[in-house]
């Protein structure tokens, strides 16, 4: 038997450390070749690391949400045959298999068995009873499931007053409740005499912030605290555009994904971009040097099961309408599933972030940096809107669009908002070169 030590490979180009976020075995399993050992993160891509041998966990080298170095040592095997570790060098690439119980478990731990380590919800304490005076006290005294003692004539007396016994404190042997402790109860408040089921809860659950909402956290940080924003916002009648979408997904052609307004907006924005260059760019406020893009490479903010990243579509000046919902559609699909590489994830030069059915009346995007705009899209509402004459239902949404203000005015922001206005009022134009 020998010992086989699994070092940390290297995950990316030019990546000389990751985070680690997930482990999927624990010291004492069993692990064939090939199976995942742990998961890492760097950027907003996550690598699976897998076992290159067969073998048994003897010692993990990180706890979830340490940064690890390439090349550092992180799993130890026993394995059959002679290993990789040579006589006399083990302590050098990884501590001993005998190092202490207690921190090798608790680092072995996968990360859904965090809960498993949060504290315990502290029990709510029993005040000492003053003389002539039994205590009471609010929530429930006892641990679920357990019995109050008390007699039947106390039970009886609790009843008629509309009092849960399991809520009250019994100053007797073995915490039985006397005709003393009810009346120590009702005396306390009518408010707290009635047995509502509500019970306080103690306790507080310390949540590591770890990989991609580690990751979310610090772009945002990033952003607030190094670009002034101005937010504009503006309400779009968006009917016609939502009737001429309705018609073009009815044709249900085979070689056309269905439409979904972001495509309408992406290619809106390409077209005020023309007009504006300026707003397609990055910032560098270290060298006080601005990098404004020919190409037009468009974020779009997605929620994902472990939280925010912008997939991003390359390029959308030379994609159609259709070619824009279709790489869309195969981003988000990416995105979703975790499947989205690197360069999926990165190089955009302005983003889009939309809530859907939950984009609220406005919002007040956070520019992601080092861009310098962000276009937000906020729900479809039917709103009477008069035309001279009459009161009309129209398809309004307002658009909230937030900028740079060192590198943006606030009247270029609105020439910008309102480009795309007109060309989502008058859907034609989009199509007009």
């Amino acid at each position: 038997m020998g010992e086989y030590v699994i070092k940390l490979p290297d995950v990316g180009e030019g990546v000389a450390e990751a985070e680690l976020v997930e482990w999927h075995v624990k010291i004492g399993d069993l692990v064939r070749e090939d199976a995942v050992l742990a998961a890492v993160m760097t950027d907003k891509a996550t690598v699976e690391i897998p076992s290159p041998v067969d073998g048994e966990i003897l010692w993990l080298g990180a706890e979830i949400g340490d940064t690890v170095a390439i090349g550092s040592p992180i799993v130890r095997l026993k394995i059959a045959g002679e290993g990789n570790v040579k006589a006399g060098s083990g302590a050098k690439a990884a501590p001993k298999a005998e190092a202490p119980a207690e921190p090798v478990e608790a680092k072995s731990q996968p990360l859904s068995d965090a809960s498993k380590a949060a504290p315990k919800p502290a029990q709510p304490s029993v005040a000492a009873p003053k003389a002539g005076r039994p205590a009471s006290v609010i929530g429930a005294p006892r641990a679920e499931g357990e019995k109050p003692l008390a007699s039947p004539a106390v039970r009886l007396r609790a009843k008629e007053a509309g009092i849960d016994l399991r809520q009250v404190a019994g100053s007797g042997p073995a915490g039985r409740i006397s005709h003393e402790d009810i009346e120590a109860f009702l005396a306390r408040g009518p408010r707290l005499a009635r047995a509502t089921g509500l019970a306080r809860k103690e306790g507080i659950e310390d949540i590591k912030v770890v990989g991609l909402r580690r990751k979310i956290a610090e772009k945002m940080a990033l952003a607030k605290s190094h670009i002034p924003h101005i937010t504009y916002v503006e309400e779009i009648d968006v009917t016609a555009l939502e009737e001429l979408r309705a018609a073009l997904n009815k044709e249900k052609r085979q070689d056309r994904p269905k439409l979904t307004l972001l495509p309408f907006l992406m290619r809106a924005m390409v077209k005020a971009i023309a007009d504006q260059p300026n707003l397609n760019a990055l910032f560098d406020d270290e060298a006080g040097v601005i990098h404004q893009h020919a190409g037009i490479h468009v974020g779009i903010a997605a929620q994902t099961p472990t939280g925010l990243v912008v997939p991003v579509v390359k390029h959308a000046e030379a994609r159609d309408l259709w070619e824009s919902a279709a790489e869309i559609n195969r981003l988000a699909d990416a995105a979703k599933s975790g499947t989205a590489t690197r360069d999926e994830l990165s190089g955009s030069t302005i983003t889009i972030t939309s809530l859907g059915a939950m984009g609220g009346v406005a919002t007040t995007p956070v520019i992601n940096y080092p861009e310098v705009a962000i276009v937000g899209v906020n729900k479809i509402m039917v709103r009477p809107v008069w035309d001279g004459a009459q009161f009309l239902p129209r398809k309004i949404m307002n658009l909230s669009s937030s900028f740079d203000h060192r590198v943006i005015d606030g009247w270029d922001a609105a020439v910008f908002v309102q480009r795309i206005k007109a060309l989502l009022e008058t859907p034609a134009l989009i199509f007009v070169e």
